[in-house]
Formats: C-alpha cells, structure tokens, sequence
C-alpha cells in the first residue's frame, strides 16, 4: 500500500523523474507556458510554485537552493530578475493548468496547457530578428538597386558542369555455397 506517499510516479523511476521535472520547469520559467498532459502539469504546479516563492525571498541561500534545483545560472537570474517580482503582490497560486479538449494524437493522453498566471505574456523569451536593417542602410541599398539597371554588364556564359567522377564499383563475387555435410548419424539406445 502507498499510504502516505504522495505524488504520481508517470511510470518512471525516480532519477528519470526528477529529470523530467527540471527540464519541465526550466521550460515553464523561459517561456511562461508550455504544452503537457494534465498529470505532468499537475505535478509539475509542486515543483514551480516553491520555486518562485524562493525567488520572492531573494536571499543567497533562496539563490542556492534555486539552482540546485534547476541547474542554469541564467535561469536562476531570470526567476529572481523577472518572474519572481511579477508575483510580488500575490500569496500563492503561481499557476494555471488548462486543460485541452483534443487528446494527444498517438496514445490519447489528455493534454492540458501549464502557465504562469502573471505576467505570462511578459515573460516569453523575444525573438528578435536575424538581421536588422536600419532606415539609412535601407534608403542606400534602395538607391543602389535603382542604379543596377543602368549599368550593363555582360552576362557571363555558364560552362557546363562536368558529371563527377564516381568509383566504378566492380562487381562483387558471389558468395560459395556452403560446404554440403553428411548427415550425421544418430546413436539409438546404447550403441
């Protein structure tokens, strides 16, 4: 009998578990919500409402214990900077679980939707683009393509690819039949 022991095992054993919780948690913390089914969210609510409340307490040993439990400086940084003040006037009730009507194509598991309840939409990571472009840099390339025409270059004559040298494969050798053995005889009684 499981008296008095609490939680849900999710058919791991218990280092996969405090693994799967983590990386969890460390998803939830960078991106304010993440997608699981309804039995990891609801475990998951025990491992990151004590973690904000060590970030409400922003002490040394509050940064510590953080880490221990997530293992990321930055992240560390981000829940005591970022997500832990965005609950500074509430009491409790860091996370919302909602659940999703469609199960999971495959097995199907009912999905449920974990998210911070403060500041969620503030917390989701910025993704800024791959190159910016300033107005001046853009009015240049925009006069430079206006020029473009004007100027006549000669077009070059593209040479025909040569086709690439391959290794002619010989042909392999079939293999010998195995070697045909007597049958061997069998001892009947004593013989």
């Amino acid at each position: 009998m499981r008296h008095s022991n609490s939680g849900r095992k999710l058919g791991r054993n218990s280092s996969h578990r405090k693994a799967l919780f983590k990386n969890m948690a460390k998803a939830l913390l960078t991106y304010g919500r993440i997608t699981t089914t309804e039995a990891k969210a609801k475990e998951l609510r025990h491992v990151v409402e004590p973690l904000i409340t060590l970030g409400l307490k922003n002490d040394l040993h509050a940064r510590r214990e953080a880490y221990r439990r997530l293992g990321s400086h930055q992240l560390v940084k981000r829940l005591f900077d970022e997500v832990a003040p965005a609950f500074a006037e509430v009491a409790g009730g860091y996370t919302r679980i909602l659940k999703l009507s469609q199960p999971r194509r495959g097995d199907a598991a009912p999905l449920a939707v974990i998210e911070l309840t403060h500041g969620a939409p503030s917390l989701t990571l910025e993704v800024k683009p791959a190159k910016a472009v300033k107005k001046a840099d853009a009015d240049d390339n925009a006069g430079e393509a206006a020029e473009a025409p004007k100027k006549a270059a000669k077009p070059k004559a593209a040479a025909p690819k040569a086709p690439r040298a391959t290794k002619a494969a010989a042909p392999k050798a079939p293999k010998a039949a195995p070697k045909a053995q007597a049958p061997k005889k069998m001892k009947i009684g004593g013989e």
